[in-house]
């Protein structure tokens, strides 16, 4: 894996343990997973989405990373945004956070996230933005013979390429090469 792609795999990774030690349901987005899938060097994009509950998703992020020497946030009321910076690295990485239900599914559980590399990404159908669908098929057009078939959602890309035609074939090839 490249060194952006595993730069922002790692603060994904560490805001992800940090998430599920306070039993916040979370997923990460962007251009990230379509670089973990094909094995990119280039990815410059990562967003978590997270659930709600008692509090607000920024109120239990804030108190998620409270306390961690790696990460600090920042909240801009005026936008209504929240960034978690994890500065373990150099330059920073900046992950913007976004509340489920305005960003994303309202739940964030087995139907709607998926795991790559032990970290909880939306699923290829809770993907909205055209940016994603369009680096997804991509992605499956120029990359279907190294993608493992097993970091792919088998339901969730039936589903997807009914709504993008493009990556129909490259779909087909690459079940026909693990023989689905």
């Amino acid at each position: 894996m490249a060194s952006e792609t595993r730069r922002l795999l790692e603060a994904a990774t560490a805001l992800s343990q940090l998430l599920r030690m306070h039993s916040i349901p979370h997923a990460f987005h962007g251009n990230l997973l379509t670089a973990v899938m094909s094995d990119s060097p280039r990815c410059d994009e990562i967003f978590c989405i997270v659930e709600g509950g008692p509090t607000h998703p920024f109120r239990r992020v804030r108190q998620a990373v409270a306390g961690s020497e790696h990460f600090t946030t920042t909240h801009s009321p005026w936008s209504n945004r929240l960034h978690a910076t994890y500065r373990r690295l150099i330059p920073a990485i900046e992950i913007e956070i976004l509340p489920a239900g305005e960003h994303g599914p309202r739940r964030l559980d087995s139907s709607t996230t998926m795991k790559l590399k032990g970290v909880p990404f939306l699923t290829l159908s809770e993907r909205g933005s055209d940016r994603d669908a369009n680096d997804i098929v991509y992605t499956l057009c120029r990359y279907w013979n190294r993608l493992d078939l097993n970091r792919v959602p088998e339901h969730d890309m039936n589903h997807f390429v009914t709504c993008h035609r493009a990556a129909a074939l490259s779909w087909a090839a690459l079940k026909r090469k693990y023989g689905m």
